[in-house]
């Protein structure tokens, strides 16, 4: 009896034990199709935020670790500029907020004017009280914005011949100025407005056949494609000489876009890159690349020769950059917080906390916009401030702030996979180039001026939807550096673009065009004077006045 009740307890607990081991595994594979759940939960929002959703990624202030009105005095205070430069009451931001641009103001006074006077009849002008004719006493003016629309010109050149009576011979005639398209139709106002309208308007040519048409002329997508294609054979010495002096810069932004390029004979498309980079202060271009990979060889031959400081995001094809001495890299805080913004429905305690370090480093360098604003358009400002002000506010901060990532990392809380895991182990990863900018005060807190100058092309993309070969692809390269650059330096592009197809017809024979030719590096000086921001000195008359205006409206709402 009792080796019977033995051997039954012996069964039951064997029972119990395989019960357990059912239970435990049971539980582990519930717990992993949870963080697959979680995992493709994230996903899905993540893809439906970036088709339809607003991308803004705000967090909840109450668990920010910002500065106190006390901090904010002291820096203020240690910056040698008035506290209330960069503390402000509720309702004085409030007042901020809610400043509106106006109506649209004065017209200014160069605009022609047609005045059109509005009189009363004869019978109106019969006084109702003794009925005799009222006499004029003044006029009350004012004014409304009409359109003309544009309109085409033909220009037609007399080339006038000349002969000697007395010998019946020897016959000479004027020379025709070299044109930007030899033989072609356009002029360079044409010229300019063809680029323009693309690269910097994002007018796919199907909608510049609308236009010319309404403006009485009919000029079919193929013929402004081949002017296109010429323009930019012409213009790419001037775009090599950009590129090498951005490749002389102390920094370089960079960053890479998507588009689609299509295989002739096919009739498919692959996916392609532009890749912009932007110059430092003193050699303030944008040079864009085109390759058809986003492989390192890319910006590798880009930036073969440079030295300097590259901020871009955490690709590894610039790897191969950072690996000598020569290249430093450095990182964007704005790519660092997008990773822990979305980590905010997987952990928000530690999300936000992380998020509060970045707020806290991201009112600093507001906070030293305001007190060392930019002294010209290319960014020049007082550098070694700027270093003084980081690194005694913001270092000890980011001291904080990788104190508590290591801590928080070896705690061994965070599950593989998982959006908060991503985010510790891209500023980890990530954090020796993101504490760079604290080295140098010309150095950026974020990567958005690479940002803008990807959105060119992004947005372009969107209404042609794709280059016609590659040859096209590095056509387009060079006409979105000669517009990119233009804005980057304030020069009203059209202007810029007619003086310089007007300009660089006559040049073909220089040593510029011949460097271009034969694939060497441009670095003869002779096209300079049409670089935008040297341009723009000897032509004051074209700045462009709305990016001025829009930077005065961004310092307003900072």
């Amino acid at each position: 009896m009792t080796e019977q009740i033995a051997r039954s307890t012996s069964r039951l607990q064997e029972v119990a034990a395989q019960h357990a081991a059912t239970a435990e595994q049971f539980a582990a594979q519930l717990a992993a199709r949870d963080r697959q759940v979680a995992a493709l939960e994230h996903q899905l929002k993540l893809l439906l935020v970036r088709i339809r959703g607003s991308r803004q990624e705000r967090i909840d202030p109450a668990q920010l670790l910002l500065f106190s009105r006390e901090e904010l005095q002291e820096i203020a205070a240690q910056l040698d500029q008035p506290a209330e430069q960069f503390v402000e009451d509720d309702a004085a931001a409030s007042r901020r907020r809610k400043t509106s641009p106006g109506r649209v103001g004065p017209l200014p006074a160069h605009l022609p004017r047609e005045i059109v006077r509005h009189e009363l009849s004869p019978t109106e002008r019969t006084c109702p009280g003794c009925g005799e004719q009222r006499q004029v006493i003044g006029v009350e003016t004012s004014e409304q914005l009409e359109l003309v629309p544009a309109r085409l010109k033909a220009i037609q050149h007399d080339r006038v011949k000349y002969a000697c009576r007395r010998c019946e011979g020897h016959v000479a005639i004027a020379a025709k100025p070299p044109q930007p398209i030899d033989k072609g139709l356009p002029a360079p106002g044409l010229c300019a407005h063809t680029v323009l309208s693309k690269f910097g308007d994002h007018q796919p040519l199907y909608r510049q056949e609308d236009v010319h048409s309404r403006l009485g002329k009919t000029i079919r997508r193929t013929t402004l494609c081949g002017w296109q294609a010429a323009l930019a054979e012409l213009a790419q010495p001037l775009a090599l000489r950009m590129k090498q002096l951005v490749l002389q810069s102390q920094v370089i932004h960079t960053d890479d876009t998507s588009v689609k390029m299509l295989q002739p004979g096919r009739g498919i498309t692959k996916t392609c890159k532009f890749w912009p980079y932007l110059g430092d202060w003193l050699h303030p271009y944008a040079a864009y690349d085109f390759t058809q990979t986003r492989e390192r060889d890319g910006p590798r031959t880009f930036l073969a020769g440079f030295r300097g400081y590259l901020q871009a995001d955490a690709y590894a094809g610039y790897d191969c950059l950072y690996a000598g001495e020569g290249v430093k890299e450095v990182a964007c805080w704005v790519h660092a917080r997008r990773y822990w913004h979305q980590a905010l429905d997987n952990d928000p305690l530690r999300a936000n906390v992380a998020l509060g370090f970045i707020a806290r480093l991201s009112q600093i360098e507001k906070q030293l916009r305001r007190a060392y604003p930019e002294q010209n358009r290319q960014g020049a400002r007082d550098f070694a401030a700027v270093k003084a002000g980081r690194q005694a506010h913001a270092a000890p901060i980011l001291q904080e702030f990788r104190a508590w990532l290591d801590r928080e990392d070896a705690g061994g809380r965070l599950l593989p996979k998982s959006p908060i895991r991503a985010a510790f182990t891209y500023a980890l990863n990530q954090w020796d180039a993101l504490t760079r900018c604290v080295d140098e005060g010309y150095l950026s807190f974020d990567n958005n001026l690479a940002e803008r100058l990807v959105k060119i092309p992004a947005i372009g993309r969107k209404n042609f939807l794709f280059v016609g070969s590659q040859r096209g692809g590095q056509g387009a390269a060079t006409l979105y550096s000669l517009v990119s650059s233009a804005k980057a330096n304030g020069a009203e592009p059209f202007a810029w673009l007619r003086d310089v197809f007007a300009q660089l017809p006559s040049r073909r024979s220089g040593e510029a065009f011949a460097q271009s030719a034969a694939g060497a590096p441009v670095t003869s000086d002779e096209l300079d004077d049409l670089l935008p921001d040297r341009w723009l000195q000897a032509n004051p008359q074209s700045v462009w006045t709305i990016d001025d205006i829009r930077r005065q409206e961004r310092r307003r709402y900072e």
